[in-house]
């Protein structure tokens, strides 16, 4: 018989944990930090250096994939892991932000949202059954329930009617996955900054039955007051037994606090994104590289960090690559921010296994206080 989806929480510390998920495709070690390869692809990485950074999972994207090259095609091809390279664990998000914020002409309906394609304008329709189907052709191990995104500001009112909408589309979701061993459906608790509206959406989704909660509507430009304010009680509305994923975050202080309030997954785009940007994440914070500072310094990025760019390069070195926009600038510095996410995930799991994770928080909090290395 072949394995199912597990979650197992090994130790805790506070409200944090720290556990495995396990899949046939690898074991996931939680809190986990999701590189995200929207495209099959971890943009300027190649799959093995993603996992020589510490990755054990990659999040691809149902829109873009369905878009170009097509789920279709992916799946006559041998589905996403053979197609990208990645034999490890995958989770695709289901679309629905990505048709919110990206696509044109968007008619949103009980049965799913018809739109025009940000590529060429071509019509298609995406609802709980199709975003199914569609994660199913591409093989993923854990597939996300289609729901409605709601554009900020939004009132009360309109909050609720959206997380309501996207509670009859889990159940949908649910119904249209079926039962599939070794692969998980994973829920999304809607609901905005509004207690009750999470409390009514956390409901709704354990009656359903999800292998995994994720807690959606969050970190799209409410602030990480307000966020921290949902993440204070959100993530102890959902089974303790189930994996919590945070969607789209984050910095590295918003990981952080997620994971001191329960959280166990995170994906985000900022560590690739600020490598082809010429922004370098460091236990000091955050490092423009482009700065006329770092010309003539020999020393690394980071002297604490075992990535290639800072066993091999020199802060000069990555300062011409990147102003003379050379394709190696945006490699380097990017497996530079992925190592150092997943660095700052294995502080995490071993600072809760040890029962640490105070000690480990202040340290990181008075590390990034500090700034920056001192100029030579």
């Amino acid at each position: 018989m072949q394995q199912r989806f597990s979650f197992e929480v090994q130790a805790r510390d506070g409200r944090a944990r720290q556990g495995v998920i396990s899949t046939p495709r690898g074991d996931i070690r939680t809190p986990a930090f999701m590189p995200v390869g929207t495209a099959a692809t971890v943009k300027a990485m190649l799959p093995e250096s993603v996992r020589e950074t510490g990755a054990d999972i990659l999040l691809g994207n149902t829109y873009h994939l369905m878009l170009r090259p097509t789920a279709e095609r992916i799946a006559a091809l041998g589905g996403l892991h053979k197609f990208m390279n990645w034999q490890r664990p995958i989770l695709t998000d289901s679309g629905g932000f990505q048709v919110m914020s990206l696509a044109s002409l968007r008619k949103l309906t009980e049965e799913g949202v018809r739109f025009s394609s940000h590529i060429d304008g071509s019509k298609h329709m995406l609802s709980p059954e199709r975003s199914m189907e569609i994660q199913k052709l591409l093989g993923s191990d854990i597939v996300m329930c289609f729901d409605e995104c709601p554009a900020l500001p939004a009132t009360d009112a309109e909050v609720a009617k959206s997380m309501q909408l996207s509670m009859r589309w889990a159940q949908r979701s649910r119904d249209a996955f079926g039962d599939r061993p070794g692969h998980a459906l994973f829920g999304i608790m809607q609901g905005g900054v509004t207690q009750h509206l999470r409390a009514e959406s956390a409901e709704a989704l354990k009656v359903i039955g999800f292998d995994g909660y994720a807690l959606g509507g969050l970190a799209v430009g409410e602030g990480q007051e307000a966020m921290f304010g949902v993440l204070d009680y959100a993530p102890e509305m959902l089974p303790a037994d189930k994996p919590r994923y945070l969607m789209g975050v984050g910095k590295p202080d918003d990981i952080v606090g997620a994971v001191e309030r329960g959280v166990d997954m995170m994906d985000c785009v900022l560590p690739s994104r600020s490598g082809r940007t010429g922004q370098g994440w460091t236990r000091a914070g955050q490092v423009n590289m482009r700065n006329a500072r770092h010309k003539d310094d020999p020393r690394p990025l980071d002297a604490a960090c075992e990535c290639p760019a800072c066993r091999n390069y020199s802060r000069a070195y990555l300062h011409h690559v990147i102003k003379s926009d050379e394709i190696i600038g945006s490699m380097l510095l990017t497996w530079h921010n992925l190592r150092y996410f997943q660095d700052l995930m294995a502080g995490l799991r071993a600072a809760i296994a040890t029962g640490t994770l105070a000690a480990y928080v202040a340290d990181f909090h008075a590390v990034r206080a500090q700034g920056d290395i001192e100029p030579l």
